[in-house]
């Protein structure tokens, strides 16, 4: 059996799609919720398993279970912009990895499959906050103004269904979203098919943003923006989306957003660097412990409420121009 393992956000589903529409296979598929990336874990140990792929997951954080299935002489292609660790040197690894922060998993699908589905590959840039490159990427390719935004709305609203702290917080399992994507060859077709998935979950979205109406940040400065949200599905839901929309409205500030988990022990937080200096979020958040992600975006899983202050001097400290 195949094993296609994959983030449950937009970069990760898209990158899966466009491949398998180009390359149809039964597989068996494995994902979950955007912070939900050592997945790899749960393939390492199947008997059936013959061969897999791997998109949008940190190689360092699922190391150890890669190195199990290479060893075992397991066929694996690996795709991802996360931080990689060493790569391991096996005639059975099949690795395309670039960790620039202009740079997504389905931008590299893309690029692998010189831009047969260049459309999909757009909504998951404007999905993982890559707003200029996905403009002009549709711009080359002759898009309108109103089908390139169709597709950042798009790629937005399947980014915005993978954050949850469990499945049930999605709107649609990632699982399902993927599947139901795939019998839409052309991303535009959704939008002529008032049953498709995209205006389930952009009636979501309106809802959620909905309680982002009166708020205001708990701590602003020259440097920074931070946000609270409480412990709700639909603040787990918005929480991811809503820092990328602050970090495109202010490109200059960092922002983070603190979600209160529900032992009410502590936060999730997603951070932006500044938009005009993609750098910095993965040295921030793994400062703390569960902290992690990229240098344009990352988060930590579980930010002590006594650490609050700290992290917030943090992140105010190191963009202090």
């Amino acid at each position: 059996m195949h094993y296609d393992v994959f983030n449950g956000d937009a970069d990760g589903i898209i990158a899966l799609l466009q491949l398998r529409l180009a390359d149809p296979r039964k597989s068996c598929l494995v994902t979950g919720v955007k912070r939900d990336i050592q997945l790899v874990s749960h393939v390492e140990r199947e008997q059936d398993v013959t061969s897999v792929t791997i998109l949008d997951l940190s190689m360092d954080k699922n190391k150890a279970a890669l190195l199990n299935l290479l060893a075992r002489e397991i066929p694996v292609f690996y795709c991802d912009h996360h931080q990689a660790g060493d790569i391991p040197c096996s005639p059975h690894l099949d690795s395309l990895i670039n960790l620039d922060a202009e740079v997504c998993t389905s931008l590299l699908i893309n690029q692998k499959l010189k831009g047969r589905f260049v459309t999909w590959a757009i909504a998951a840039a404007f999905g993982d906050n890559l707003h200029a490159h996905a403009n002009r990427l549709a711009q080359s390719q002759g898009l309108s103004r109103e089908d390139t935004d169709f597709l950042c709305e798009l790629g937005t609203l399947i980014n915005y269904n993978g954050y949850g702290a469990t499945l049930n917080d999605l709107h649609i399992f990632p699982t399902v979203l993927y599947q139901e994507l795939l019998d839409y060859q052309d991303p535009f077709n959704l939008r002529n098919d008032p049953q498709s998935p995209f205006y389930l979950l952009k009636q979501g979205y309106r809802d959620d943003y909905h309680h982002l109406e009166q708020l205001v940040p708990i701590h602003q400065s020259s440097s920074c923006k931070v946000f609270e949200l409480p412990d709700k599905a639909w603040a787990r839901r918005i929480s991811g989306v809503f820092g990328n929309e602050l970090a495109n409205q202010s490109p200059s500030l960092a922002h983070a957003v603190l979600t209160l988990n529900p032992n009410q022990q502590d936060y999730t937080v997603s951070v932006r660097a500044p938009l005009s200096d993609r750098l910095g979020a993965d040295e921030i958040c793994r400062q703390f412990p569960t902290g992690g992600g990229r240098k344009a975006a990352a988060g930590i899983n579980a930010l002590p409420k006594v650490s609050k202050s700290a992290f917030i001097r943090q992140l105010e400290a190191y963009y202090l121009k």
